[in-house]
């Protein structure tokens, strides 16, 4: 069961407990996620199973999508919709302003995380502390909005608007701090009133599986499971790749540097390793002008017995 599952997370669970669902119906430990989305949050959350958990770093950096739900008029302890609700003291904006703002939150920007996030302070959880009265202080950090756009608009209550956002930022963004400081900027409180994940990397809303789909093939047993993960290397269509010999497959199987006509690229770039059959067998790098597995995803054994047959 090696591959990764994308899965359509709904609005609850938090994304460990979607984490251990897959665990309990794969019956597999190695399982990991590509990136948190808070319990209320819905949308993509890709899975990695069985070796694919040994490519999530390569996907850590990627750029996420979001559809956000902004509700003005009103600010929020937790900036979103779960926290307590104090109105603003300003009048509510008007679409014009509002779009007039969002130029100030393209590109590079500085953001400081919300109080109740996992961040540690001094070992702690800045929510655990946020949730027992105590002041928290987080330091800002560098993200970048790479697209941010006002679709839709709902005047009918002039003293709390919302707005529909279509985001794409880098990994690491808080969108619950964009909605904050959107309000601040516009001179009124707002807060994140919903969210939806429509793209983490390469990993795009419509191909993400309901959860009751995912239970169906678990119920039909491991194949029906297993059709539905991609490779484990799906999404890493920009590494290039190699093709080795069986004798090498075994070589670097067992962790062994090989000397091989590299492909061109950068020397410290990661490298997609095949053998003849077209099979994953590693992700490595250049050393000293030869090739240093970095991910082994064959068994050593294994490739052993397909070099003697």
């Amino acid at each position: 069961m090696d591959g990764i599952l994308v899965v359509l997370k709904p609005a609850g669970p938090t994304s460990h407990d979607i984490v251990a669902l897959v665990r309990r119906l794969a019956a597999t430990k190695r399982v990991g996620h590509g990136g948190t989305l808070d319990p209320f949050a819905s949308g993509v959350l890709p899975l990695f199973l069985g070796r694919a958990t040994r490519v999530v770093e390569y996907h850590l950096g990627d750029r996420k999508g979001y559809r956000a739900t902004v509700c003005f008029g009103a600010t929020s302890t937790t900036d979103d919709l779960e926290g307590e609700l104090t109105p603003a003291d300003a009048p509510a904006p008007g679409r014009d302003v509002v779009e007039n703002a969002l130029g100030s939150l393209r590109g590079p920007i500085s953001q400081r995380p919300p109080a109740y996030s996992a961040i540690k302070v001094a070992g702690r959880r800045a929510y655990a502390m946020a949730r027992a009265g105590e002041s928290v202080e987080l330091a800002s950090r560098d993200v970048t909005i790479h697209r941010l756009d006002l679709v839709e608009w709902d005047g009918s209550d002039p003293d709390r608007p919302i707005g529909i956002l279509e985001v794409e930022c880098s990994a690491g963004t808080y969108i619950r701090a964009l909605a904050r400081d959107l309000g601040e900027l516009v001179g009124s409180g707002a807060y994140l009133g919903a969210l939806s994940r429509t793209s983490s990397g390469p990993f795009r809303l419509d191909e993400a599986i309901p959860l009751d789909r995912v239970r169906e093939a678990a119920a039909d047993g491991p194949d029906a499971l297993a059709a539905l993960l991609l490779p484990i290397d799906a999404g890493l269509d920009s590494l290039p790749e190699l093709v080795i010999t069986d004798g090498e497959v075994a070589a670097i199987s067992r962790g062994q540097f090989i000397r091989a006509a590299l492909p061109p690229g950068e020397a410290d770039a990661p490298i997609r390793v095949r053998d003849g059959a077209g099979r994953l067998v590693a992700i490595a790098t250049v050393r000293d002008g030869r090739l240093a597995p970095d991910k082994v995803l064959v068994d050593a054994l294994a490739a052993t017995r397909t070099l003697d047959v």
